[in-house]
């Protein structure tokens, strides 16, 4: 059991925590054993995502004046918050897969960038390509630019050498 100060310093940290993460899940975790629990949290730690059973009182109180607070209507039993301050699309695509294996987990609802996600929306941000992956593509198109185009300009000597060569060829044949 919490005291008073320990109550306040989680929620002064939450809200920290709230106010600097680009996205909030809410999840209920009824029913999952230990183990599953564990296995969960290491696959969100290893995308650097956090999660933390808080109780509702203290998440209501620490997600004010913040993206999470439109989740405050699923602060109801058990839950758990997790939550990612580099991209949105880890969280969403690791609890959206886990939840297909372990039907015990149940996702209730989001915030991202003042919005109210819902399971859908979650499910539809989870199919998105992680960060890593759009960045690798923009570096590819980024760099097939001017590879295009260095080709491009090279071809315009190379042809006009070929048609000298042709002209040369026939010159010598005539």
């Amino acid at each position: 059991m919490l005291n008073i100060s320990q109550k306040k310093e989680q929620v002064k940290r939450l809200a920290k925590e709230f106010s600097e993460s680009e996205i909030s899940i809410l999840v209920d975790y009824k029913g999952l054993d230990v183990l599953k629990i564990t296995d969960l949290r290491a696959q969100l730690r290893n995308e650097g995502v956090r999660m933390e059973v808080v109780k509702n009182t203290l998440l209501d109180r620490a997600s004010q004046g913040t993206d999470a607070a439109l989740m405050k209507d699923f602060y109801k039993g058990p839950n758990a918050i997790v939550l990612s301050a580099d991209d949105p699309v880890a969280p969403a695509r690791i609890l959206v897969n886990f939840a297909k294996d372990n039907d015990k987990l149940e996702i209730k609802a989001g915030a991202l960038s003042g919005k109210l996600l819902t399971i859908e929306e979650i499910k539809q941000l989870a199919k998105m390509p992680s960060r890593d992956e759009l960045l690798g593509k923009l570096v590819y198109t980024l760099n097939a630019v001017p590879t295009s185009f260095v080709n491009v300009l090279s071809g315009v000597p190379r042809s006009f050498v070929n048609v000298l060569n042709a002209v040369k060829d026939q010159k010598e044949t005539a």
